[in-house]
Formats: C-alpha cells, structure tokens, sequence
C-alpha cells in the first residue's frame, strides 16, 4: 500500500511527523510513504485537490480556509501531532514579568510566512482587552530578516519558531518573553486529507495514524539526544547542540500530543483566533472539520512503541 505524503513547510515543531518517517514508523505498518515537499505552504492544499498528494500535514487552519474558499471542499483534519502553538516572541531586551500588554509599547515583527501564528497572538491580545490594530507591528518580511532586524536593534521583538528563536537566545541577542504554548490547547498540526482519500485509501490512512501513535509513545519517552539525532538529517544546516536545546524547549512546552487525537478545545481556540482576526467569517464546525475515529482506533488497539 503506497500514499504520497505532503509537507507544507520544513519545521522543527514537525519533529513527530520526521521521526516517523526516519524510525520507519510507517514501513512497520506496511504502508510506503512517498514524502514529497510543497512548493510553498498555501499551494499544499491544492495538491490534495488535483491528486499529486493523498495527504499532507499542516494546521486546522488550511482546511478552514478551504471551507471559506471552495465550494467542493471536502477537507478533514484525522491524526493530531502538535497540540499546542510552536511559536515564541524574543525581544532584545530581558523581560522577566512580561504580560501582552507590554507588546503595545514596542515595536514588533511577526511572521509573514503562514498566517496561524500572527491570528492566535492577535487572539491573546483580544482576550486581554487589547486592540491588536494598534500595535507597531512589522508584517511583511520573512523570519530571516526579522531576525536581522532585531541584531540591528530596528525591532524590539520577533516573533519565531524553532530553532531560529533558540539561536537568538543562545548568543545572547534575544531573550524569551512569552512562548504561545504557554496559552494552553490551540490545535497546531495535523494530517488532513480530502473525505474522499480517506474513504477510498482508509487502511492506508489508519496505517499513517498508528504509525503516528508508535511514534509519539516512542518520542516522550526517548532522550533528547536520542530525538535530535534522530531529527537531524532534516536540519542538516543546524548544529547538533542548536537542535537539540530547541528540541528540548518544545518538549518542556508541552507542544506535541501524546495520542493522536485531536482535541476540540484545541480546535475551538485555533478557530476563534482564525475568525476574529477576519481570516474566515465563522470557521468550520468541529463535526466538519475533524474525523478522530482512525484516532480513537489506534488509542483502542495500543500498538506498541518503536
């Protein structure tokens, strides 16, 4: 059994989904991965569409803004892998007692890359009373020239993923001022496929969701050495000791789940952040937009670690 298997985006907080395929998660379930790279994050959905992927990993958010675009969507969310928000705001100054308030006050940079992480911080904002409208917000350069921008003192926060906001920190430019994670539930990344696909290829589907499951039961108990050697062969620009302090930051966040299940609390807070920042008007109801039961079926059938 053969399925094609996209990325919409190379990323550390991915690391569940890497370790899978490097363990040979997939093989022990008999089924062969062919794992290919879209071109860029906004045309992966696209692939699922016209047939060049049968499945691909990435947020609850692309198969809302699916929903919200194509009349013939038919996209569902069925094997959860990070359970909470990946991404960290680093300033050059330190801040030990920081609350978002402190943002409306500087000068900030978010990501232009994909537009989850700049829709749930709005979010915090909102349910703090804040009016995100109103900050001095940088939102049209690449995380890179972020970076660059805060080594030249031209922002005073950017917000990061892995391990770039570990590198600003290591070297002393940057000091951490709020991880997203800390926000609690907030469904990040999952697989998600057409409700066709996973009809007409199920076995093939349940097969990637125990492989999943072997993998995360293997992942929190593994080192962190362990997993960062593991991971390594899809950062090979990255040092090993980098890697591994990113890696261990996102495991002491809490950001991967432990089953596959995705949560609807984590769904609901991704969505209110998709909507109130006027992404999509009321989003997709959880019914429509997940499918845990390839999900509940591996937790029922235990299989074991790697």
């Amino acid at each position: 059994m053969a399925i094609v298997l996209q990325e919409s985006l190379r990323g550390l907080f991915y690391a569940p989904y890497y370790a899978a395929l490097a363990l040979g998660a997939y093989d022990r379930e008999g089924i062969e991965v062919h794992f290919v790279s879209a071109a860029t994050p906004g045309a992966a959905p696209n692939a699922l569409f016209d047939g060049s992927a049968d499945v691909s990993w990435g947020g609850p958010m692309r198969v809302n803004q699916l929903y919200q675009k194509r009349a013939d969507c038919d996209l569902v969310c069925f094997g959860e892998a990070v359970t909470r928000d990946p991404f960290l705001l680093v300033g050059r100054e330190r801040r030990l007692n920081f609350t978002t308030a402190d943002l409306m006050s500087a000068r900030i940079a978010t990501v232009s890359e994909v537009p989850t992480p700049w829709l749930c911080l709005q979010e915090d904002l909102r349910r703090a009373g804040l009016d995100p409208d109103k900050l001095d917000r940088v939102a049209d350069r690449g995380m890179g020239e972020n970076m660059a921008a805060l080594r030249r003192g031209d922002i005073d926060v950017v917000q990061l993923f892995q391990p770039l906001a570990e590198e600003l920190i290591a070297d002393g430019t940057g000091h951490l001022w709020y991880a997203a994670a800390d926000r609690g539930p907030c469904s990040y990344t999952t697989f998600y496929t057409r409700r066709a696909t996973l009809a007409a290829k199920r076995e093939e589907m349940a097969g990637l969701v125990r492989g999943l499951y072997r993998t995360q039961k293997w992942l929190h108990r593994t080192s962190d050495q362990t997993l960062a050697e593991t991971v390594q062969p899809y950062f090979p620009t990255v040092s090993q000791s980098l890697l591994r302090a990113a890696l261990v930051r996102y495991r002491a966040l809490g950001i991967w789940g432990h089953n596959p299940i995705l949560p609807r609390d984590g769904y609901e807070r991704l969505k209110a952040g998709l909507v109130s920042g006027g992404f999509v008007g009321a989003g997709t109801p959880f019914e429509t937009a997940v499918d845990n039961s390839l999900a509940e079926a591996a937790v029922r059938a235990d299989p074991p670690s790697l």
